[in-house]
């Protein structure tokens, strides 16, 4: 595949790995940002709904925590137009030019311009062929997400295929892969069929910096793909998505009563969390974590135990660096590997 006109994720960035970490909001701190920033490819804190003090108090860590590129995650859909462009304000007003912002989702309203305007690269996870199309007009860096992704998923096509597709519309652009990637066998296949670089996400989940509770990690790394669902039943605080999660009572019986079932705390404000909230168990929950939303992807065959976020972009970094000896192991073979071969149909939806 001919690639000279098109530079790698790496390059676009400014960092050493073509390689991003998934913003998983509650999951995805400054800590576990920072780590993968500082470890040669581009952390990512989740925004999720902060704003305010919040949103300034989380800022305030990932600058103070590398001085690498970073980035923050925000999702259009989950707080409305005007929070969002809240939100960019304040990302854009509270940090350096290093750190870009990414979207889960096309924004609605025209931030991506007003984030152009201000220097800054721009990240747009999308599920679908048009929405990555309008991505890649307004000059961001296009994620296409496959159903094999754990967490939200924004479209219905296996990620090779949204990858081939989005290559063909958008020669130029700069596109990154997402979904059951764990090895770098599946980097690797990622690239054949057309990215400039993946996303983790799983692998990072396990990570010693992650915020994950403990309980999550662990039934992550015990997992295999066929412990997967596709289902909607965490709907609360985030309705309208299929999420890929691992199977738990609550979605073998998405007719239970929605009592709270646990508790957490997000900067310092307690919550709680009822049966089919949307919100990921971290360190600082208690109560039925077992029956939370736990997303997982295909991938977590492939991370078996918790690892350093250093340790992970170090096992990527042959196939993702873009230093020119470690770049022409880019393309081992091209075998399909065990967790495509995965069925990926709604299992589990209501």
């Amino acid at each position: 595949m001919h690639r000279s006109t098109r530079p790698p994720l790496a390059e676009v960035l400014g960092v050493e790995v073509s390689l991003l970490q998934s913003g998983m909001g509650g999951v995805a701190g400054s800590e576990l940002a920072c780590a993968v920033s500082n470890a040669g490819a581009a952390g990512c804190a989740g925004g999720y709904k902060l704003v305010g003090e919040a949103l300034s108090a989380m800022l305030a860590r990932l600058v103070a925590g590398t001085d690498r590129p970073v980035g923050v995650n925000l999702i259009p859909e989950v707080v409305g137009d005007a929070e969002l462009e809240r939100q960019v304000a304040q990302v854009l007003a509270e940090t350096p030019r290093r750190v870009h912002l990414s979207f889960f989702g096309m924004p609605r309203s025209p931030v991506l311009a007003g984030v152009a305007a201000a220097g800054r690269a721009a990240v747009v996870q999308v599920g679908t062929v048009e929405d990555g199309v309008r991505a890649a007009a307004s000059g961001a860096v296009v994620v296409a997400q496959g159903i094999e992704a754990g967490g939200h998923l924004l479209g219905t096509a296996r990620r090779d295929d949204l990858v081939a597709a989005l290559r063909t519309r958008v020669p130029d652009a700069c596109l990154v892969a997402a979904g059951g990637i764990g090895s770098p066998r599946q980097a690797a296949r990622a690239l054949a069929a057309g990215a400039d670089g993946v996303l983790l996400g799983t692998a990072f989940v396990v990570a010693h910096e992650s915020r994950a509770h403990p309980v999550f990690k662990a039934a992550v790394t015990g997992a295999g793909a066929h412990d997967t669902v596709i289902t909607d039943v965490y709907e609360i605080g985030w309705p309208g998505r299929r999420h890929r999660v691992l199977a738990t009572s609550v979605t073998a019986d998405p007719h239970q009563p929605r009592t709270f079932i646990g508790r957490t705390v997000v900067e310092g404000r307690p919550y709680l969390i009822p049966r089919f909230s949307s919100a990921v168990p971290t360190e600082a929950t208690t109560g039925r974590i077992e029956e939370m939303a736990l997303y997982c992807g295909l991938s977590c065959a492939d991370v078996p135990e918790e690892r350093a976020a250093a340790d992970v972009v170090r096992g990527f970094a042959p196939v993702l660096a873009r230093t020119p000896v470690l770049a022409g192991a880019r393309h081992p073979d091209n075998r399909q590997h065990p967790d495509n071969q995965q069925q990926v149909e709604n299992h589990g939806s209501r």
